[in-house]
């Protein structure tokens, strides 16, 4: 990988629509070159794949929060990832070393809604306790 793949990569990260075309123009090779580089980031799995990225809240899903997730000294990691990441509300399960054992993001319509998730991952698998933070703003790097 080299610089010029490196420009590619962030121009695919910023607009992942960007034609072959313009991606040439902004780093001055043709587009022929340009779908080559491409396609061998992919097929080298560097770029996986290309995503439609929503605004949550526009589709009614406002809350967002984190909850931090207990479980029973001899639960495996697949286990805590499997429990969690069944609730379609999950955005993402982190198994982090030391307390808790596991970081849970996710998103609901409003604060109902995250009580009932809250209770969906205590009765799964082998929670010993839960604590919910609660996503004031973001920033989030690329």
């Amino acid at each position: 990988m080299d610089a010029i793949d490196e420009e590619l990569l962030a121009l695919l990260v910023d607009d992942g629509r960007r034609t072959f075309s313009d991606m040439a123009q902004q780093v001055g090779l043709s587009v022929g070159a340009v779908k080559r580089r491409v396609d061998r980031l992919r097929g080298a799995g560097v770029i996986q794949g290309f995503t439609a990225r929503l605004d949550p809240a526009a589709i009614g899903w406002k809350v967002e929060a984190f909850t931090e997730v207990r479980y029973v000294g001899s639960t495996r990691v697949g286990d805590i990832v499997g429990t969690a990441s069944t609730l379609p509300e999950v955005q993402a399960v982190y198994t982090i070393a030391g307390d808790p054992d596991a970081l849970v993001q996710v998103r609901v319509r409003d604060l109902e809604h995250l009580q009932e998730v809250v209770d969906r991952l205590r009765r799964s698998g082998q929670v010993t306790g839960t604590k919910t933070l609660m996503v004031l703003g973001r920033w989030v790097r690329g």
